[in-house]
């Protein structure tokens, strides 16, 4: 057996390929072989005939969903309430990365972050039935509290303004915990030695956070953010599909690409044009990413992904 062969290195790691032997059948089984599903974009799908089979209509599908009138409606509700989350997923996270290293007591601080990572394991569906429970119009909580001290009642499902504030809240909330321990894992790898420094020279744990955590933790913030930069047309679908459902005086302020698929093949079964919307999706996303690397590495090469 050579040295440098194929086989060679699968023996000599096979303990790390078969570990990550699982991820690999996942992703191909519920990534690349549906990427096959794509022709259906192209397609004029018919139960009788199958995916292969089906007639081929070029673009029309294409045409439809932005014939439609909501293909713009839902690319801008996706971008924009992703990039919402996104920054306040990013500064909070961080923000609370920054508390817990700081945090004296071990005991303490373990709590703290359990509390924080909590959320992350709570299914949308429970969040969906605490919201209607706090803020139903008639009997939630907090409308209830509301009317017993003379206010007036906050119908926050007939009003989007509320849900410009109230998602990317539920989005921190739930995720915060899980992008915390990804920069604490970052903070618990600095050198000490540069913090031991700046305390001999007088500096105070503000300054040791804003001229020495966070420009140490500038790569790191990169780095996610790009990956999340690649998921930027990805909606959130259990959380807007959960908490707004079917909704018409919300649909178009919450209307995002994922839940006009999802619509497409539940209520009007237009499998078509769902495709083309989640093939518009992929390329869209793919561009972006491709874009944003391509000005970090002009920024900087070294923070790039590739």
């Amino acid at each position: 057996m050579k040295k440098n062969g194929f086989w060679y290195e699968i023996k000599k790691n096979k303990v790390l390929y078969a570990m990550f032997l699982p991820v690999a059948i996942y992703y191909i089984l519920f990534a690349y072989i549906p990427m096959g599903g794509i022709v259906l974009a192209f397609k004029e799908f018919n139960y009788r005939d199958g995916i292969l089979f089906s007639p081929w209509n070029g673009f029309k599908n294409f045409e439809y969903f932005f014939a439609s009138g909501r293909a713009w409606l839902v690319t801008k509700n996706t971008i924009l309430y992703n990039l919402a989350f996104l920054a306040a997923y990013t500064v909070f996270s961080v923000a609370c990365a920054i508390f817990i290293a700081e945090l004296a007591g071990k005991i303490f601080k373990k709590f703290i972050q359990s509390v924080m990572f909590l959320p992350y394991f709570v299914s949308w569906v429970v969040v969906a039935a605490m919201m209607y429970n706090f803020f139903n119009y008639d009997y939630g909580l907090i409308n209830t509290l509301i009317k017993n001290i003379g206010g007036e009642p906050i119908d926050i499902y007939s009003n989007p303004t509320y849900w410009y504030f109230l998602l990317p809240m539920l989005y921190v909330w739930k995720w915060v915990g899980y992008g915390s321990v990804l920069y604490l894992a970052a903070i618990m790898g600095f050198d000490e030695e540069c913090y031991e420094a700046a305390i001999i020279d007088g500096a105070n744990i503000f300054q040791r956070i804003f001229y020495i955590t966070i420009p140490m933790l500038k790569p790191t913030m990169i780095i996610l953010i790009l990956l999340a930069l690649g998921r930027i047309l990805r909606g959130e679908f259990d959380m807007f599909y959960q908490i707004i459902g079917n909704n018409g005086l919300l649909l178009d302020y919450t209307d995002i690409i994922d839940t006009l698929v999802f619509r497409s093949l539940m209520q009007v079964q237009d499998i078509g044009m769902a495709s083309a919307a989640g093939a518009y999706q992929s390329v869209l996303c793919f561009v972006i990413i491709m874009l944003v690397n391509w000005l970090v590495r002009r920024y900087d090469k070294d923070y790039a992904l590739f």
